[in-house]
């Protein structure tokens, strides 16, 4: 098997329902590294090429089988990486000495047991090109000077992404996968690999994704770019080595965490309830709100893992993204036709980042396309995380879709 738990590390073991030893953990897992298009590089398609291109990724459950029938890709969303299941190993993250104390950000799925079971299937998860964790990206070395890329990375898309997760498994051997499973900009990576590479995989799972981003999707990105880019310290991104642009970080996390909620959600956790206290201070500056305090708490979490230019690069290879203009010239009946994968596409009711009227125009071009569709529509009140919380539903959802072949 590929499971690299049970190993000794120093440190007391976290004490987590989702601990190491438990017998539906992956446990311990490290990192593993490849290089990608050492001989012949990147063409991307925003113009110009990259390469060689270093890979972060990570491997759990069985040896593969006989034309991958048993292995399993899953695409992480926007801020996430290759440690989808189980503990991080390693003492440190990758970004300014960030402990990573948790399990990966998908472990109730991912395990012995779970819904994507590892005793019945090889999982990895890699990290995409422009990111932070690992995999090549603006906080990476270039070669030609010796310093970070910074904004002299060249831009990156989703369908780079698809040909460097296509080139990773060619280097594992692996000419044909099960599923290729993604939630949110992993959702678009799958459908983007569903489309370059119709023969790859057997089935495609989609969640709270759709062929594009929505027009308020697009302007939230656009504001937290902005908030970045206007930072005082920014530095046209070259700022390895200085002060960091965290506040214009902060303000983008913060934007980008009020659309993953909805009003049914924040109003249920927070509504407009004061902290600790029975009346407002009223003050400019102080945080009064329990709400005001979440915020506050997600953005000072988030800029001690994460580089402010891989978010730059990673909203924006995200705004750049129609499926059906890349590949059906607008029509998505057109472009549906190119999927040859079972694809399952689930939504969620309050999700407004990709809400369910997106999802079902991928479902209707599908449809029209008389290709294999199931679609799900999950009533939550959670938005857009949903997919990530609604855990029992998710998890009833792939369990009995991935038993049906």
């Amino acid at each position: 098997m590929f499971r690299e738990g049970r190993m000794s590390v120093d440190g007391e073991v976290p004490k987590d329902i989702h601990r190491p030893d438990h017998p539906n953990s992956v446990g311990w897992v490290r990192p593993r590294k490849a290089i990608l298009f050492e001989e012949r590089p990147l063409e991307l398609e925003a113009g110009g090429t990259l390469g060689p291109v270093e890979m972060e990724y990570e491997i759990y459950g069985q040896e593969p089988g006989p034309g991958g029938e048993n292995v399993i890709l899953i695409c992480h969303a926007l801020t996430g990486d290759a440690h989808v299941a189980g503990w991080d190993a390693d003492p440190l993250g990758p970004i300014r000495e960030y402990r990573r104390a948790k399990p990966g950000w998908w472990d109730q799925m991912v395990g012995p047991g779970k819904a994507i079971d590892t005793n019945r299937f090889m999982v990895l998860c890699a990290n995409v090109l422009g990111s932070c964790y690992g995999t090549s990206g603006p906080s990476s070395t270039n070669p030609a000077t010796g310093r970070p890329w910074g904004l002299g990375f060249p831009m990156v898309t989703v369908g780079d992404w698809a040909r460097q997760q296509r080139e990773l498994l060619s280097l594992l051997g692996l000419g044909h996968v099960k599923a290729v499973v993604g939630g949110s900009m992993g959702g678009q990576m799958a459908l983007e690999m569903g489309l370059a590479y119709p023969d790859l995989m057997d089935d495609l799972i989609i969640l709270s994704a759709g062929h594009r981003v929505t027009s308020q999707g697009l302007a939230f990105n656009v504001a937290g770019r902005h908030a970045i880019l206007n930072d005082p310290v920014f530095n046209d991104g070259d700022y390895y080595g200085g002060p960091w642009p965290l506040s214009g970080l902060a303000v983008a996390r913060m934007m980008a965490q009020i659309t993953y909620l909805s009003e049914e959600s924040m109003g249920f956790k927070f509504g407009r309830r004061l902290r600790g206290k029975e009346s407002p201070d009223f003050t400019l500056t102080g945080i009064d709100f329990e709400l005001e305090s979440y915020l506050n708490h997600q953005a000072q979490s988030f800029v001690k893992r994460y580089d402010p230019n891989s978010y730059l690069y990673l909203t924006r290879a995200m705004d750049y993204y129609d499926a059906a203009d890349k590949w059906g010239g607008g029509d998505m009946a057109a472009m549906a036709e190119r999927i040859r994968a079972r694809t399952m596409v689930v939504s969620f009711s309050s999700d407004w980042l990709f809400p369910p009227e997106l999802c079902r125009e991928l479902v209707s071009g599908m449809c029209l396309a008389r290709r294999p569709i199931s679609y799900v529509n999950v009533p939550s009140r959670y938005g857009h995380d949903a997919f990530l919380v609604e855990t029992e539903t998710v998890r009833r959802l792939i369990t009995c879709y991935l038993k049906q072949f």
